[in-house]
């Protein structure tokens, strides 16, 4: 029988090859070397660093002339970012009010820095700040070392880091309504001040009477923004430590022993003494032959203005809600802070003149009317007999306790 021929391979027999789709060679499916792969990216870098140095040339430029300009900063950028209050404690341990009007200036201002000296550490940062490593006055230290009083020290001691290191002083009393850069108006420019005041007391009418007078023009001293160095701050301190030595010497009493009445702070370390301070240094910095600088200038003022390198701003802006002074209210738009008055409680610790049947004339709260009326209260009292005194005294206790 004759053998038969194996049949040819066809696609449907048992062990017939697959057949596979020709195969077209490219330069994307050409396999390369795992390194090689790698490599590329860094070559192409290459060659496009080397194109653009040798076409540089070719890529506009920014001239001198079409610089971007920087951004603009906020108002109150050249004054130091700080904000200063002192006070008996550590902010940790405030109590509630405090660290609610305090938390005021962080929240206003979250930008900036913010620092309490406190009656535990007040010594060294006068130290370190008016000792040999820092401004070499020791006899601003020793005095201030020996001062007892605590609102004599409050006084000095918001004058001397202001002179020190500048930024914005606040008692801890004030409540901050505005943000700092609120605080100075965009229309001044900022390189023509160094200082900003605001005004507190302005009723000049009464500025020859005997217990007002002295506290009739006044800047105020709660709210104090100043540039580091400012040479009225020291001239404060200068001016205390002289007027409080003498007070120590008409007592006869070391300066540690010194007793002092409201009026003497107010006209000694507090706002009158500030008043006079600050235009000295207004008519000192005035041109040759400028008129002198005078409360005329900052009377009845209805906007902000600068006199002698010191923006002055107005009543209402760190004074509002006095009932005096057309201070306006703390709602208004001007107004910047709001004072909650005498935190420490000092007024009590030191003597106020008081009629023993009148009272105060500061009840009066410069309200003309009511001031004459105590005048010729106080004056006619001197004129009665001991048992109309007596009745008229008996009648102000009565007064006093509600009429009980």
């Amino acid at each position: 029988m004759k053998k038969m021929d194996t049949p040819p391979l066809t696609p449907t027999h048992k062990f017939a090859p697959v057949k596979l789709p020709p195969v077209k060679l490219s330069p994307m499916n050409i396999p390369f070397p795992r390194r090689l792969k790698k490599a590329v990216p860094v070559y192409v870098a290459c060659v496009l660093l080397i194109f653009i140095y040798f076409n540089i040339d070719a890529f506009p430029r920014i001239t001198d002339d079409e610089q971007v300009p920087p951004p603009a900063r906020l108002p109150g950028s050249t004054f130091p970012q700080k904000i200063w209050q002192t006070w008996k404690i550590d902010p940790l341990l405030f109590g509630i009010t405090e660290t609610v009007r305090a938390t005021t200036w962080l929240q206003k201002n979250p930008q900036m820095r913010y620092e309490v000296i406190t009656d535990s550490n007040e010594m060294t940062y006068v130290e370190e700040h008016f000792g040999p490593d820092g401004v070499n006055r020791p006899d601003i230290v020793e005095f201030y070392r020996n001062v007892k009083l605590p609102i004599i020290k409050a006084d000095l001691l918001r004058y001397m880091i202001l002179y020190s290191e500048g930024g914005v002083y606040a008692d801890i009393d004030v409540e901050a309504l505005k943000p700092f850069h609120r605080f100075l108006p965009e229309r001044h420019n900022e390189e023509d001040y160094d200082l900003v005041v605001g005004i507190e007391v302005d009723e000049p009418q009464f500025k020859d009477h005997p217990i007002l007078g002295q506290k009739s023009q006044s800047f105020c001293q709660w709210t104090i923004i100043a540039k580091p160095r400012h040479p009225v701050m020291l001239k404060l301190v200068e001016n205390i430590m002289k007027w409080y030595k003498g007070v120590a010497k008409k007592q006869r009493v070391p300066i540690s022993r010194v007793e002092l009445d409201f009026d003497q702070v107010i006209t000694g370390t507090g706002p009158s003494a500030f008043t006079s301070a600050l235009l000295d240094e207004m008519n000192r910095q005035q041109p040759k032959g400028a008129a002198k600088v005078t409360w005329d200038d900052f009377h009845h003022m209805d906007e902000s203005k600068v006199v002698g390198r010191v923006l002055v701003l107005t009543v209402e802006a760190f004074c509002a809600g006095q009932g005096h002074s057309d201070s306006g209210n703390h709602g208004s738009r001007g107004a910047l802070v709001k004072h909650h008055y005498h935190a420490s409680n000092w007024p009590s610790r030191h003597h106020r003149y008081n009629h023993p049947a009148y009272g105060q004339v500061e009840e009066c709260n410069w309200n003309v009317e009511c001031v004459q009326q105590w005048d010729k209260d106080v004056a006619g009292y001197e004129k009665l007999s001991a048992e109309q005194k007596k009745a008229k005294v008996a009648e102000r206790v009565k007064q006093v306790n509600g009429g009980s």
